[in-house]
């Protein structure tokens, strides 16, 4: 089953992805889309800041965590 996923779209236009897996609690992040490179931010502040990264870095990085080569 593939989970649903929170939207919002911000000042800037950006539309913020959350999972579903979240489960409505506090310790979320919010990931975007941005041309090849893919943003994250902390959901409980999300004008404090944000973490850019290119989409081939994101895309190992989930990987890695998927794999349990990282703890989530």
């Amino acid at each position: 089953m593939i989970p649903k996923r929170a939207e919002a779209v911000d000042g800037d236009g950006i539309r913020w992805t959350r999972s579903s897996h979240s489960g409505g609690n506090s310790n979320c992040v919010e990931v975007a889309r941005r041309g090849d490179a893919v943003a994250a931010r902390d959901s409980k502040a999300p004008g404090a800041g944000r973490l850019t990264v290119p989409a081939d870095g994101w895309r190992s990085f989930v990987g890695a965590i998927r794999s349990g080569e990282l703890s989530a």
